[in-house]
Protein backbone atom coordinates (compact mmCIF):
# COMPACT_ATOMS: atom_id res chain seq x y z
CA UNK A 1 0.00 0.00 0.00
CA UNK A 2 3.08 1.98 0.43
CA UNK A 3 4.50 2.24 -3.21
CA UNK A 4 3.29 1.93 -6.52
CA UNK A 5 4.42 -1.13 -8.75
CA UNK A 6 5.50 -0.81 -12.40
CA UNK A 7 2.23 -2.28 -13.84
CA UNK A 8 0.40 1.01 -11.85
CA UNK A 9 2.55 3.88 -12.72
CA UNK A 10 2.21 2.26 -16.90
CA UNK A 11 -1.70 2.57 -16.37
CA UNK A 12 -1.66 6.15 -14.66
CA UNK A 13 1.12 7.26 -17.72
CA UNK A 14 -1.18 6.05 -20.18
CA UNK A 15 -4.69 7.60 -18.38
CA UNK A 16 -2.49 10.64 -18.84
CA UNK A 17 -1.34 10.20 -22.61
CA UNK A 18 -5.29 9.47 -23.25
CA UNK A 19 -6.46 12.46 -21.54
CA UNK A 20 -4.11 15.12 -22.77
CA UNK A 21 -2.41 13.80 -25.52
CA UNK A 22 1.15 13.49 -26.75
CA UNK A 23 1.26 16.94 -28.10
CA UNK A 24 -0.20 19.07 -25.49
CA UNK A 25 2.02 17.43 -22.78
CA UNK A 26 5.15 18.59 -25.34
CA UNK A 27 3.91 21.69 -25.90
CA UNK A 28 3.51 22.26 -21.49
CA UNK A 29 7.18 21.16 -21.74
CA UNK A 30 8.02 23.42 -24.33
CA UNK A 31 6.21 26.25 -22.28
CA UNK A 32 7.96 25.43 -19.32
CA UNK A 33 11.49 24.95 -20.89
CA UNK A 34 10.32 28.87 -21.99
CA UNK A 35 9.31 30.15 -18.71
CA UNK A 36 12.26 28.88 -17.04
CA UNK A 37 14.52 30.23 -19.52
CA UNK A 38 12.96 33.51 -19.43
CA UNK A 39 13.03 33.84 -15.75
CA UNK A 40 16.54 32.99 -15.67
CA UNK A 41 17.47 35.99 -18.43
CA UNK A 42 15.36 38.38 -15.93
CA UNK A 43 17.25 37.67 -12.87
CA UNK A 44 20.72 38.09 -14.73
CA UNK A 45 19.45 41.34 -16.55
CA UNK A 46 18.67 42.37 -12.46
CA UNK A 47 22.09 41.49 -11.65
CA UNK A 48 24.02 43.31 -14.36
CA UNK A 49 25.64 46.50 -13.78
CA UNK A 50 24.00 49.78 -14.86
CA UNK A 51 25.15 50.94 -18.43
CA UNK A 52 25.75 54.12 -17.25
CA UNK A 53 28.20 55.32 -14.62
CA UNK A 54 25.57 58.10 -12.54
CA UNK A 55 27.02 61.71 -13.69
CA UNK A 56 29.26 63.77 -11.32
CA UNK A 57 27.60 66.66 -9.53
CA UNK A 58 28.39 70.01 -10.41
CA UNK A 59 31.07 72.26 -9.24
CA UNK A 60 30.85 74.17 -6.35
CA UNK A 61 30.86 77.83 -6.00
CA UNK A 62 33.19 78.73 -3.40
CA UNK A 63 34.30 82.36 -2.06
CA UNK A 64 37.53 83.79 -3.55
CA UNK A 65 40.54 82.73 -1.73
CA UNK A 66 38.54 81.46 0.79
CA UNK A 67 37.87 84.64 2.72
CA UNK A 68 35.61 85.01 4.88
CA UNK A 69 32.67 87.59 3.57
CA UNK A 70 31.57 90.48 5.83
CA UNK A 71 28.74 93.03 5.70
CA UNK A 72 30.01 95.48 3.93
CA UNK A 73 31.80 93.99 0.87
CA UNK A 74 28.40 92.47 0.36
CA UNK A 75 26.72 95.84 0.54
CA UNK A 76 29.34 97.54 -2.22
CA UNK A 77 28.69 95.18 -4.51
CA UNK A 78 24.58 95.75 -4.23
CA UNK A 79 25.71 99.43 -5.33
Amino acid sequence: MGSFSLIHWIVLILVVVLLFGRGRISDLMGDLAKGITSFKKGLADAEAPPAEAPKAPPAQISNAGNQPVNQSTTEDARR
